[in-house]
């Protein structure tokens, strides 16, 4: 697919978490030749961080400072995108199941959630990227010409969740998709940008669908939102 010569657009996928999200968006980002930005990846890193400080999770402040402290870098990797904190790489550590319990109770302080926005909008402000999290349609890239809500049962997407854990990880499927519909619940009621679908977003249930299948409905929609936009420049 060469649309390296076209119009480029922001693309932002939302959705719950298991949804498929970063999988999804580097597939599309791959398809259109665009960058991608994974920013699970950018919370889970502060959130790393955080548990390894010993600073309580729950404190805006504290955790405020040591997130303006991070210098947090995405970088293309042989296996998807390579996380690197202040120098280090630390993308083996983030899908850990502690991790998985944290990151919403990190994500959803409004110091951490204001900067990692910052950060985000700057790396989206050249227009061509692929970002996915749970408040990039509504807060970080409002004006996104292509919005999707990218969703799944919480059964399914705690199945997702269980083929990511490390081996020897003691946790039930069952357990997993409580935690899943628990997670649900912080994310849609945390004060600072809370877990909802654009008005204006495009709403995808991947139940059932194979990833590619996802991608390609999506890098379709941006062709799609790209000739749009061609036309009324004419």
């Amino acid at each position: 697919m060469d649309v390296s010569h076209t119009h480029r657009i922001n693309i932002a996928i939302d959705g719950p978490a298991g949804a498929g999200k970063s999988t999804v968006a580097r597939k599309v980002a791959s398809a259109l030749q665009y960058v991608y930005i994974d920013t699970g990846a950018m919370y889970r890193a502060v959130t790393l961080k955080v548990l390894d400080s010993g600073v309580p999770k729950d404190d805006d402040e504290a955790v405020g400072r040591l997130a303006d402290g991070l210098d947090i870098v995405l970088l293309p990797g042989g296996d998807g995108q390579q996380v690197r904190v202040n120098g280090e790489d630390v993308t083996a550590k983030l899908r850990s199941l502690e991790i998985n319990r944290s990151v919403s109770y990190v994500a959803r302080l409004s110091r951490v959630r204001l900067r990692m926005a910052e950060l985000q909008r700057n790396m989206a402000a050249g227009k061509g990227v692929v970002m996915d999290g749970r408040d990039i349609g509504t807060h970080v890239l409002p004006d996104a010409e292509l919005k999707v809500f990218l969703t799944a049962t919480p059964r399914e997407r705690a199945k997702r969740r269980f083929l990511e854990l490390e081996p020897g990880t003691e946790i039930t499927l069952d357990q997993l998709e409580r935690e899943i519909e628990e997670r649900d619940r912080l994310d849609r009621e945390r004060e600072i940008a809370p877990l909802l679908q654009a008005a204006d977003a495009r709403l995808l249930d991947s139940t059932g669908m194979t990833v590619d299948e996802v991608a390609e409905e999506i890098v379709q929609w941006g062709l799609a939102a790209v000739r749009t936009i061609s036309a009324e420049e004419k």
